[in-house]
């Protein structure tokens, strides 16, 4: 091929170089010395110009595998060449490329062909800015013509998959890198959408045309099948493109708007999650895809073809019947300014269009769920669900009701309710495995009901009487079919039987999901619920000792689960309001006995109740059932429970309130008011206590409900200070804070959840009437604990009995009370927490010494230490800071003698592996001790923090950094919460006390350097964002202390090693040539520019000179004249612009950090590379 790059080659050497790549690819397909293959594979890709040699493999070698590593070698040298191929190089390989996959398009081993074809579409990327339009057309015009069919079906095919490979080089996400500057990526994406996607489409378009004939006629062949279905894949692809122009016009803006009146919505979060999106390619793609037919015509296709092959039950899944389903699909997804402003005509019509032809992949649901169930593929169900998605997040909740009206007699909440019906029951006899084809449509329809009900601005009257009755018939089925469900696993002993019960998460996403359809109609639903509990709770009545009762309590835990989703919202750390729904859904019923969820609430409470009765739980109540009482519980204290203001009544969202009758705010003061302070809550809270305290005594080892009722319930109870007013009263909850003091049988529950048992019993004391009652209450609480561990600590015996497996725990135990309790530390029991504290100061300090090969004791002594100074340093005086921070500081001490080079390079991997988890667990304890004790300094709520013998809380750190710095490796560094921590307090120690650090002996000096180095290259923004400010506030002192004549960091600033271990001119200007690769050359993130921006000021000052020197070697690397003009006016305004002085004040940094974001806006795009 004349033009074709490489010079004559000798025909023996061509033969002698495709042997050697043949033997390598047939040796590594037999596992035959791969390494050495390799090395000839590597070889190949990296030889000069090795054109010619692939070349005469490609077209001469039997091998596929060889032909294929030929085609990747020469678009790896190409890359790598492409400065010093000519122009008639470059065209003769993209020639050479094409024409091979055009004559091979026959060829049996395909994927050779695809890569060959991927190498084009490179090659074709790289020249795209050099090619003329009449170079890049001469290309295309070939291609067009194998597309529309000139040169025979194989060549069709094959020309779609080529531009398969360039559309999916182009874009962003798939694009191959070539060590080329963003900008060059973006132009070519710029380039391609305006000029040519269009274009490929209509091709892609034709060459479907061109065979459908055949293919709905007799006459079709495989070949036919695989045109159409590659076509209508590239169209896909094509429609899946991140287009960009149509989202730059104010259009684009003005139709957004007006759409949302008529009930188009743009929302496309929730298809993203299904790896969807919205399709927005602008008003010119309107005559391809609108005014055209092109919908009407794909619709009528697939139609046509499945009515064809309605009796091949194998054709659903077919390539051909899949890509015209993906299309539909994402045809649905259509919007934007490609549609006019004609009041949403021409879009509700598109819509209706593709729901029309939906219809025939999810109706009659019955029929179609039996059939799948019969054999039949799912897939099509699946796309149809996916179809009704989109139309959901495209459309207002009563336009996607309206849209079938127009072709049906219902709405299409009413074909929603039905079709989810028919999942339900597949899905709950479906039970052999959890992600089943009725799991995938049930998680699909459930989105779709959380759209259109979950919306903030959807309420009951956004839905018409036929969808509320559709909505309680649907939960009607959902709640029967899991009940038979749970009746029928009632007695399976395998695991895989809880078949809802597989994923907590998953279980709570559905169940929500379940409760936003039971509120629809809830004056239906919450009713249904009360006779299904009423039913279930008689028979439990009805039973003698002779009947099982199983499978009633396992219906029963279905329905407590249910029941407590639909009456309440799940919101971690949120105070939890009862659900609007409920509030709304009742306005006709104004006599607290009568109301639905204040009837359903009491009878759940009631009958719970009974298993404080021993002969009752030892015949009904098992762990499990007792696991979703009190889960039930938590979660309806924290809604129904004496709620805030209740005569008041609580917030209500904006807009609610208005056009409801006087009724609904009779209905609402009764949710608000019948288990309130002066109704039955005091009654109900004691209970509750009885029934938790009941559950810690006698479900022992049972963790699960142990941790639910430690972690979830008790939470809740002493969340708000007017409950634990009445709590701290109930003779229930001194018992139970008596038996955690004095008692043994509470230690029976886990180590861990003693410290939730004690930070909800000390937490408590908030609702007693004073500070000394609380400080007294805390005392009698924890003084057993301190006594306990002081008495141990002296004890002559103790090397002795410590290391006894008893004792251990109990240690262990204590600890985490002590935890708890310091957690749990507020302004009126600071004093008495404080004391505690002070009380187990030296007997911490010898268990540290006794149990220093007890990592898990060890570990605990820290953490508890963190959380007291966390809970304490804000409150304490002069002299009780003294005495806290003497204590850190030998604990420091202590801990760094046991532990530095502790973890041995001579130990196996798996024990070092584990030894340093250890460490890592301590050593964030410790940084976090220290950053405690710095917060000291900012905040101070101490009534004599000014006196004069206040401790030097910076002397503190840099005597803790002293300690800790040694122990901390890179590698330790690589786990994230532990490089956040140290990164934190190094960021705060340089910026607040500089000086401090300045005076770090080398070492210590020279390792945080290392780690500053380390973690301006980590994967956490946060963790960069902290380095940079450690290097501002650096090169900030040095700068200043300079400036007033003094010596800044001195001799800390030279003989300075990175974390490479090599010898550094200076740490700043280290900084400032690293700060410069980074802006320039690495993938920097501008959300980090303005830190970035004040690190970089200060170091400019400090090392000009050497700026000036760097900034002229880039622009003598540059050799492309106008990029050289271009980078020197961004490094001239960088410094210049915006009158930028050498001061570091506030107005100077905020004009630097305007002048860095110009630049890097400016270089960004030619500097940085992919």
């Amino acid at each position: 091929m004349e033009g074709f790059p490489g010079g004559a080659t000798d025909l023996s050497q061509l033969q002698s170089t495709m042997e050697a790549v043949e033997h390598a690819c047939s040796s590594i397909q037999m596992h035959v010395n791969p390494g050495e293959a390799e090395k000839i594979i590597l070889s190949l890709r990296l030889s000069p110009l090795p054109y010619q040699s692939c070349r005469f493999i490609l077209e001469t070698s039997q091998i596929p595998n060889a032909r294929f590593q030929a085609a990747g070698a020469i678009g790896d040298a190409a890359i790598r060449e492409w400065g010093i191929l000519t122009d008639e190089n470059k065209r003769s390989l993209i020639s050479f490329c094409l024409c091979y996959v055009m004559e091979h398009s026959g060829a049996a081993d395909a994927y050779v062909q695809a890569k060959v074809s991927a190498v084009a579409a490179l090659l074709i990327k790289r020249g795209w800015l050099d090619f003329a339009e009449t170079e890049k057309m001469a290309i295309f015009s070939e291609v067009k013509q194998a597309i529309l069919g000139i040169h025979g079906m194989n060549a069709q095919y094959t020309g779609i998959n080529f531009l398969e490979s360039l559309v999916s080089e182009f874009s962003p996400s798939t694009s191959t890198a070539m060590g080329l500057p963003r900008e060059f990526h973006e132009q070519c994406l710029l380039s391609l959408e305006l000029n040519y996607l269009k274009e490929f489409y209509c091709w892609a378009q034709a060459s479907a045309l061109s065979v459908t004939d055949k293919i709905i006629g007799c006459g079709a062949t495989v070949s036919e099948d695989k045109v159409c279905s590659a076509a209508l894949r590239l169209m896909f692809q094509i429609l899946n493109w991140n287009f960009r122009q149509s989202t730059n016009t104010l259009g684009h803006s003005i139709n957004k708007i007006s759409a949302s009146s008529y009930g188009i919505r743009h929302d496309a979060v929730l298809l993203k999650k299904y790896e969807r999106s919205l399709v927005q390619p602008g008003p010119i793609w309107n005559d391809v895809l609108l005014s055209s037919g092109h919908t009407v015509w794909l619709l009528n296709l697939y139609a046509t073809l499945r009515q064809k092959y309605s009796s091949d039950v194998i054709w659903i899944d077919s390539p051909l019947a899949v890509s015209a389903r993906q299309l539909i699909v994402q045809l649905c997804s259509l919007t934007g300014t490609i549609f006019p402003a004609d009041n949403g005509e021409m879009q509700i019509k598109h819509l209706i269009q593709i729901l029309s032809a939906v219809l025939q992949w999810i109706e009659p649901p019955n029929v179609i769920s039996v059939a799948i169930q019969s054999g039949r593929n799912e897939s099509e169900m699946i796309d149809g669900c996916h179809a009704l998605l989109s139309l959901a997040t495209l459309t207002s909740t009563v336009l996607f009701d309206n849209l079938l009206r127009s072709i049906r007699p219902f709405g299409t909440i009413h074909l929603l309710s039905t079709l989810t019906c028919e999942v339900v029951k597949a899905h709950t006899v479906i039970r052999d495995e959890e992600e089943t084809w009725a799991s995938e449509a049930l998680d699909i329809l459930l989105e779709i009901w959380s759209v259109i009900l979950g919306r903030t601005d959807t309420d009951k009257d956004s839905v018409s009487t036929e969808g509320i009755s559709a909505a309680s018939n649907l939960f009607n089925v959902i709640v029967e079919s899991h009940l038979k469900a749970a009746a029928e696993s009632a007695f399976d002993d395998d695991g895989d039987a809880d078949y809802f019960h597989a994923s907590i998460s998953k279980r709570d996403e559905r169940l929500g999901s379940y409760a936003l359809i039971a509120r629809v109609a809830a004056d239906v639903t919450v009713p249904f619920l009360i006779k299904l509990f009423s039913e279930r709770f008689a028979l439990i009545n009805q039973r003698n000792n002779t009947s099982d009762p199983t499978q009633t309590l396992e219906e029963l835990y279905w329905l407590l689960l249910i029941t407590g989703h639909v009456l309440t919202d799940s919101g971690e750390g949120e105070t939890m309001l009862v659900p609007e729904a409920l509030q709304v859904g009742f306005s006709d019923i104004l006599e607290e006995a009568q109301h639905p969820v204040v009837v359903l609430s009491w009878s759940i409470i009631h009958f719970a109740r009974h298993s404080l009765d021993p002969e009752m739980r030892r015949t009904y109540f098992s762990p499990r059932l007792m696991e979703a009482i009190i889960w039930f519980l938590a979660r309806w204290v924290d809604t129904y429970l004496m709620p805030l203001d209740a005569t008041k009544g609580q917030i209500s969202t904006p807009g609610h309130e208005h056009g409801h009758p006087h009724g609904y705010k009779l209905s609402k003061k009764v949710l608000l008011s019948f288990a309130g302070e002066h109704n039955q809550g005091v009654l109900v809270l004691d209970t509750i206590v009885r029934i938790s305290m009941m559950t810690l005594n006698s479900y022992p080892g049972e963790n699960e409900l142990l941790a639910v009722t430690c972690q979830k319930l008790f939470v809740a109870l002493v969340r708000r200070r007017n409950i634990c007013v009445h709590l701290v009263g109930l003779d229930s909850w001194l018992d139970l804070a008596r038996a955690f003091a004095n008692e043994r049988t509470l230690f029976a529950i886990t180590a861990r959840l003693q410290r939730s048992l004690a930070q909800t019993l000390v937490c408590a004391a908030s609702g007693l009437k004073d500070s000394e009652a609380s400080n007294q209450y805390v005392r009698d609480l924890m003084g057993p604990m301190t006594a306990y561990l002081v008495n141990i600590s002296n004890r002559n015996d103790l090397k002795a009995v410590a290391q006894q497996a008893d004792v251990i725990y109990m240690v262990c135990c204590l600890l985490e009370r002590l935890r708890g309790a310091a957690k749990a530390t507020q302004t009126r029991t600071q004093k008495a927490i404080f004391e505690m504290g002070s009380a187990v100061m030296a007997p911490l300090l010898t268990l540290l010494e006794i149990y220093k090969n007890q990592s898990a004791v060890v570990y605990l002594i820290l953490k508890f230490m963190v959380d007291f100074v966390d809970g304490q340093i804000i409150f304490l005086n002069a002299q009780e800071t003294s005495i806290l921070v003497s204590f850190c500081l030998r604990l420091l001490e202590i801990y760094s003698s046991q532990n530095i080079g502790k973890i041995s390079l001579s130990l196996s991997s798996s024990l070092r592996s584990e030894a340093q988890a250890e460490k890592y667990k301590d050593l964030r304890a410790l940084l976090q001790l220290l950053t405690n004790i710095c917060s000291k300094d900012l905040v101070d709520f101490s009534s004599s923090s000014d006196e004069l013998d206040s401790p030097d809380i910076a002397e503190v750190i840099y005597v803790g950094l002293h300690i800790v710095t040694p122990l901390i490796s890179l590698d330790l560094l690589k786990y994230p919460k532990l490089s956040r921590d140290y990164f934190a307090l190094v960021s705060h120690m340089l910026e607040v006390y500089p000086e401090k650090v300045a005076r770090l002996n080398k070492e210590a000096f020279a390792h945080i350097i290392g780690t500053l180095d380390f973690g301006i290259h980590h994967q956490d923004t946060d963790v960069v964002e902290k380095c940079l400010r450690a290097v501002n506030a650096l090169a900030s002192y040095h700068y200043n202390e300079r400036n007033a004549g003094k010596e800044g960091l001195g001799a800390q600033n030279t003989d300075s090693h990175g974390s490479n271990g090599k010898l550094q001119d200076s740490i700043l200007s280290h900084f400032l040539k690293l700060l410069l690769q980074l802006l320039l050359f690495e993938d920097f993130r501008m959300d980090l520019a303005g830190s970035a921006a004040d690190a970089l000021l200060p170091l400019l000052l400090c090392e000009h000179d050497l700026y000036q020197r760097l900034v002229q070697e880039l622009l003598e690397r540059e050799a492309n004249p106008a990029m050289k003009t271009r980078l020197a006016s961004a490094f001239h305004s960088l410094t210049s612009s915006n009158q930028l002085s050498s001061s570091l004040d506030r107005p100077n940094r905020h004009r630097f950090r305007k002048n860095l974001h110009g630049f890097l806006t400016e270089v960004s795009g030619f500097m940085r590379i992919k």
